[in-house]
């Protein structure tokens, strides 16, 4: 059943906002990014799931939006949360420009395995971002499961130089992610669950294989920060916080997260602002000095306005929203 308090669906449609923002560069195979917001008693929130998830999927996400913009934000432990720079499967030359856009970020995640990219490409990549950044600079790799576990392991092998902190979901399933971490295991390289968490219906599923040494954990996919802290304490491993690509308002749902965990080991993933093109708000939640502030984002009137998705995407954004909000009445009432 969920946890959820749910309002009126009138209440959410009277002030839902559909915005469509350019990205900087392409990022998981598109140009724009679309998300509906929201606007509850505590602030605004995003319901953004990406278009190709089903309605049971995005439903949970549709449960986060509400508990964010409905709900109080738990008590935080810190105001401000480090974030990684997150370099796109792009050319080695064009490292240096994206990692200008991360200001102070001593962190750089580093996207491989794209389905049109060679490994020598991934490798020029990171070999640009340890260049770019020293050796002290900390580089971990997502290849978003695109390997299977003999890809994984000749990879990690190529990558193993740059002095890699983590590799994040290297293949798609849990037993993948157990066999290559035992066939790497003596490499000291440690290895993160992302997919394996965020869309699972047993999110410890990865924990209680042994599979990962760390979780990428993100409020809005596992239904809200309350659900997300509870994942992170029952796992009982080392947590990353991270985003989906989310607008500023929808990254300070991860900020409110990432503080109100006891412990924050590694930089997070929530600097994602500074792949938008453009926002919904005058003060994005944009890195400064390696880290950005936990608060709560007001829209700009104007921002909405002039990034307003067209009128046939909005209304897809809607319907979308009232088929999620009925998945979630029914979970609440005990309706199979």
């Amino acid at each position: 059943m969920s946890a959820v308090a749910l309002p009126p669906l009138h209440d959410l449609l009277a002030t839902a906002r559909v915005v469509a923002l350019p990205l900087v560069t392409r990022f998981r195979g598109i140009d724009v990014r679309e998300a509906l917001l929201l606007e509850g008693p505590e602030g605004w929130t995003e319901f953004s799931p990406f278009a190709e998830y089903d309605d049971a999927e995005a439903a949970t996400w549709l449960g986060a939006a509400i508990d964010f913009g409905w709900n109080p934000a738990p008590a935080a432990h810190r105001d401000r949360i480090p974030v990684n720079a997150t370099v796109p499967a792009v050319d080695a030359d064009a490292v240096p420009a994206v990692l200008e856009r991360f200001p102070g970020c001593r962190t750089a995640k580093v996207k491989v395995a794209a389905s049109d990219q060679t490994l020598d490409q991934d490798v020029a990549r990171v070999r640009a971002v340890r260049e770019a950044m020293g050796p002290e600079g900390r580089i971990r790799v997502d290849a978003n499961g695109g390997w299977n576990i003999d890809e994984a392991e000749h990879a990690i092998h190529a990558l193993a130089p740059f002095d890699l902190e983590y590799v994040e979901q290297p293949c798609p399933s849990v037993s993948e992610l157990a066999e290559i971490r035992t066939r790497t295991k003596y490499m000291g390289i440690p290895i993160a669950a992302d997919e394996s968490v965020r869309r699972a219906e047993d999110p410890l599923a990865v924990a209680a294989a042994g599979a990962a040494d760390l979780l990428v954990v993100k409020a809005a996919p596992l239904g809200g920060i309350r659900r997300a802290l509870d994942v992170a304490e029952r796992a009982a491993l080392p947590i990353v916080v991270s985003s989906a690509l989310d607008t500023s308002v929808g990254l300070a749902m991860g900020a409110h997260l990432a503080a109100a965990l006891p412990t924050l080991e590694y930089d997070c993933g929530l600097g994602t602002a500074s792949l938008l093109a453009a926002d919904v708000s005058r003060d994005p939640l944009l890195p400064s000095g390696g880290a950005i502030d936990v608060r709560r984002i007001d829209p700009d009137p104007s921002l909405l306005e002039r990034y307003a998705a067209d009128g046939d995407r909005a209304a897809w954004w809607l319907a979308r929203l009232e088929r999620c909000f009925a998945i979630l009445t029914a979970e609440t009432v005990g309706i199979p």
